[in-house]
């Protein structure tokens, strides 16, 4: 992305801060209708909403039709964000806010090896510095998780699906760059969007459930949060460079404890605490080596 000078960083700062607190609040709903509707269907209608949005605007600017390879690379990726999304929120609704956003964090160290293993892209040793560092959180996170007693069975299910997600994430932030080529950023919304719905739409005969009235208004808010912080993070992004704004990202971390805090009654422990400053280290040591892994393209997020 070509950055405008005109604005000024720290606006750009402000702004990208605002959108990952919206990001942030969509997770924390999301939380909540998980426990209500499950992972599956809160996500399937969530896409449903989204989908309708999202096309109602892209069709408003008379776009041309995709071509061929912007149509495959729509499908994939969609189909990637499928997976990346359910497992996050399966995970959601298995460990503290706080917990997940943390080893969600991880993903930007996974895309540099998957960068090199799929691009050619060469691995510099600071790279490398930092994915050990990286690594470390992680461990810590889950060794203060299984060394307390009385945890619940479920957790380890739930870092599981955390963490396989984040891998899914790097690899999607791959062809998030090659789609931001191809595409305009409605038209990728429109099509992550349609393409996950059908997705986990082939599933809907023995998963699906019909959404109850109530559900409505919150599900209609989740999709507005995503679409608002999508926006104003790649407002951001066009604007200042990836140097100042990538640090910011990691803000999600204390919004998760405060709205853990907040709606779920959830406090942080010590080595979740460490563990994430570790994982935070690590990605930050990383964007010197490799910025453009660690700066989100239009609509990368879930």
């Amino acid at each position: 992305m070509t950055a405008k000078p005109a604005t000024s960083p720290v606006l750009a700062i402000l702004v990208c801060t605002l959108g990952i607190f919206l990001l942030s609040a969509m997770d924390a709903a999301v939380k909540g209708l998980v426990v209500i509707i499950g992972a599956y269907n809160t996500l399937l209608w969530r896409s449903v909403f989204a989908t309708a949005s999202a096309g109602t605007a892209w069709t408003a600017t008379r776009p041309p039709r995709p071509n061929r390879d912007a149509l495959r690379l729509h499908v994939l990726r969609g189909v990637v964000v499928s997976f990346v999304a359910l497992l996050f929120f399966t995970g959601l609704g298995y460990l503290p806010l706080a917990e997940a956003i943390a080893l969600s964090f991880i993903a930007p160290l996974v895309a540099l090896f998957l960068a090199a293993l799929l691009l050619g892209e060469r691995i510099g040793r600071l790279a490398i510095a930092a994915s050990f560092v990286g690594l470390a959180g992680v461990l810590v996170i889950m060794l203060g998780k299984f060394s307390r007693v009385g945890y619940a069975p479920d957790a380890f299910f739930g870092m599981a699906a955390i963490i396989v997600s984040a891998v899914l994430y790097a690899y999607n932030l791959i062809l998030a760059r090659r789609q931001a080529q191809l595409a305009k950023p409605l038209e990728i919304v429109f099509f992550q969007n349609a393409v996950v719905g059908v997705t986990l739409g082939l599933a809907a005969p023995w998963f699906g459930v019909s959404l109850p009235q109530a559900m409505w208004l919150p599900l209609a808010g989740v999709t507005a949060l995503a679409l608002a912080g999508h926006a104003l993070m790649s407002w951001a992004y066009a604007r200042a460079e990836a140097q100042y704004l990538i640090p910011t990202e990691y803000s999600a971390f204390v919004w998760a404890i405060i709205l853990g805090f907040v709606f779920f009654q959830e406090s942080v422990t010590g080595s979740t605490l460490a563990g994430a400053i570790l994982i935070i280290l690590g990605c930050l040591i990383a964007s010197r080596a490799k910025p453009k892994l660690a700066e989100p393209t239009e609509v990368a997020a879930v």
